[in-house]
C-alpha cells in the first residue's frame, strides 16, 4: 500500500504509516536495539544510526517546527522496519503499526485478552515496531461485558506486567508510541477533547499520549463514512445535527491545551479529507499553537480515495507536512486473496453458496466466506 504504480513510474507515498501485522520484512536490520534507537533519537544521535541532521532542527523547533522537506523523513530502520518522524513533530513512528479495533470485542474472531498481549509482546518487545492505534470506541463491535473503552483497558494492562523491575512499567510505556481518538461528530466540544482525552490515560494507565486524533470530523463530511465516498451531500449538510458543529479554531486550542498541559505529543485528524486537514493547519496557526501531525484514512491498492480528495497533495511534505496512517490497507481481506475462488456472501449470485458462507463467517464480519 506504500506504492503507486503507473506506466512512468514507481514511488514512495510520503509519510505512510499502514496497521497491519506481517512478521515477513525484505529490508536488512541494523543490529541496534530499539530502545537505544528512541531514547537516542530525542538526544540527536543514535550509534551507529545515521540521523539527518533536519530531524535535530525539528527538534529545536518543538512540535510545531517547520524546516521543509525533512517531515516524514526515514531517520534509520529497526529489524527491518523503517522508521520515520510523523510529519513536523518530534515524534519517531515505526512504519508498521499494530491496529487494535477488534480486540476483545463481540465478534466470533476478536483476539481475547491473552492473544492481544502476545501481539504487544511480538511487535512492541520483540520486533521493530512501536506505532499502536487504538480509541476509546474500541473494541467495535462491543456489547455486553465487551464496552467501548475495553481495548485501551487490555493495551494499559499490558503495559503494567512491566512490573517494578528494570524500569518496569515506564520502561514499556517508552517503548511505545500510541494513538489514541476521541469519537467524532457532535461529540466533540473543548470539555470533551479534554475529558475524553483524560479518561483515555486512566484505562491506557500513562500519563500522556504520543497522538491525539478525532476519530470521525466534528463536522458533516463525506469522509466521515470511513472514507467510503467523494460525494458532498448538500441535503446532510443542513440536518440539524451538523448545524454549529464545533469550530475549527476550538479544536485546535483545546488540542494545543492538552500538548501545553503535556497530557498529549501530537494530535491529528480521521476520516478527514484536505478541506478539514487545511482548515486545522490554518487554525492552528491563528492561534500560534501546533498543528497536526497526522491525518489517519481509508488507503490502500485499490482504494486511493485521499489521491483523488486533494489530501495526498495537503499533506505532502512540501505542503503542511503531515504525516499519514493507512487503515484497512488490506482492503477488508480483498488483498489476501481469500475471495479468488467465489465472492462473499453478499455478492454471491449463486445464493445456496452464499447461505452456506454465512453459517461459516470469516473474516471481520459474517457471511464472507468460509474460515480458513
Amino acid at each position: 500500500a506504500r506504492y503507486r504504480t503507473d506506466s512512468m513510474r514507481s514511488e514512495p507515498l510520503s509519510g505512510t504509516c499502514a496497521f497491519i501485522w506481517s512478521s515477513k520484512h525484505a529490508v536488512a536490520a541494523l543490529d541496534i536495539s530499539r530502545r537505544t534507537v528512541f531514547r537516542a533519537l530525542s538526544a540527536g544521535a543514535v550509534p551507529g544510526l545515521a540521523v539527518p541532521p533536519s530531524l535535530a532542527a525539528s527538534s529545536a523547533k518543538g512540535k510545531s517546527g517547520r524546516s521543509g522537506a525533512q517531515a516524514n523523513e526515514v531517520v534509520g530502520v529497526v529489524d527491518g522496519i523503517q522508521q520515520k518522524i510523523l510529519g513536523h513533530s518530534d515524534i519517531v513512528v515505526s512504519e508498521v503499526g499494530l491496529g487494535t479495533q477488534r480486540w476483545c470485542g463481540t465478534d466470533f474472531n476478536s483476539p481475547d485478552e491473552e492473544l492481544c498481549h502476545a501481539f504487544l509482546d511480538r511487535a512492541v518487545l520483540g520486533s521493530g515496531v512501536n506505532l499502536v492505534d487504538t480509541a476509546e470506541q474500541y473494541p467495535i463491535p462491543s456489547g455486553p461485558g465487551r464496552p467501548e473503552g475495553a481495548t485501551e483497558e487490555v493495551i494499559g494492562r499490558w503495559i503494567g506486567k512491566g512490573g517494578a523491575s528494570a524500569g518496569g512499567k515506564a520502561a514499556r510505556r517508552r517503548e511505545m508510541v500510541i494513538a489514541s481518538k476521541i469519537t467524532g461528530g457532535r461529540h466533540v466540544t473543548p470539555k470533551t477533547i479534554r475529558q475524553d482525552c483524560a479518561a483515555s490515560l486512566e484505562r491506557l494507565g500513562t500519563d500522556y499520549l504520543d497522538v491525539y486524533m478525532l476519530h470521525w470530523p466534528a463536522r458533516y463530511s463525506p469522509q466521515a463514512n470511513w472514507g467510503q465516498s467523494l460525494n458532498y451531500d448538500y441535503e446532510i449538510a443542513q440536518d440539524p445535527y451538523y448545524t454549529n458543529p464545533t469550530s475549527f479554531q476550538e479544536i485546535a486550542s483545546a488540542m494545543a491545551g492538552l500538548v501545553e498541559e503535556g497530557k498529549i505529543r501530537g494530535w491529528g485528524l480521521c476520516n478527514d479529507n484536505a478541506f478539514g486537514l487545511e482548515a486545522c493547519c490554518a487554525a492552528a496557526r491563528q492561534i500560534s499553537g501546533p498543528p497536526p501531525c497526522v491525518v489517519q484514512n481509508d488507503f490502500s491498492m485499490i482504494n486511493r480515495r485521499i489521491e483523488e480528495n486533494g489530501l495526498a497533495e495537503a499533506a505532502s511534505p512540501y505542503n503542511e507536512g503531515v504525516g499519514f496512517m493507512a487503515y484497512n490497507v488490506l482492503a477488508g481481506g480483498v488483498l489476501t486473496g481469500k475471495y479468488k475462488d467465489y465472492p462473499a456472501s453478499v455478492d454471491d449470485a449463486d445464493r445456496a453458496r452464499a447461505r452456506k458462507s454465512l453459517e461459516t463467517p470469516r473474516g471481520r464480519c459474517l457471511g464472507h466466506g468460509p474460515r480458513t
